[in-house]
């Protein structure tokens, strides 16, 4: 297995996976990723942002999952109650590699690179009926908080997690 940056020809393997994986918890519905305007163009989008998103590949390139980060709040406000804060987003796998680790890479990655963009903390948005992300989330040492952070847009999520990494 191995990370690299999205690029557009991942648009549509990775989008598959975001929409499958959220259907198959019952969250294809408003108020998650599953509706996100830009989930089909996703390397476009990061590529507009101070973030990244990653895929992870199995050793004959095909995508198995994904995850980005961006800002919270517009990302050049110093003064904001945000500034610093990384919002780590749309992390799936695939259902058949769950159990391969790939999450804990992706978060791995991200929080290297994040790091290397200057953000000091890592926040993040689950459901409560995704309980094996969660425990990832966990064991990575993410803490929970009571609520969300700045403007959130996927209003179903209803567990929400920070992470110091720097």
């Amino acid at each position: 297995m191995y990370i690299r940056n999205i690029e557009q020809r991942d648009d549509a393997a990775i989008k598959t996976i975001i929409r499958q994986s959220l259907a198959e918890f019952g969250l294809d519905v408003p108020g998650t990723a599953y509706f996100d305007p830009q989930l089909g163009n996703l390397s476009a989008f990061y590529a507009g942002v101070q973030g990244a998103y990653f895929v992870a590949c199995d050793d004959s390139g095909h995508v198995i999952g994904g995850a980005g980060y961006a800002p919270i709040g517009d990302g050049q406000d110093t003064s904001d109650n945000y500034h610093g804060i990384a919002e780590l987003q749309k992390l799936y796998v695939s259902e058949e590699s769950r159990g391969s680790g790939a999450s804990y890479r992706l978060i791995e990655h991200i929080e290297h690179s994040a790091q290397q963009h200057g953000f000091t903390t890592l926040y993040l948005e689950t459901h409560h009926a995704l309980e094996a992300a969660m425990h990832v989330y966990e064991r990575l040492g993410f803490q929970p908080i009571d609520g969300p952070l700045g403007d959130a847009q996927h209003t179903t999520m209803d567990r929400f997690y920070t992470k110091v990494i720097a």
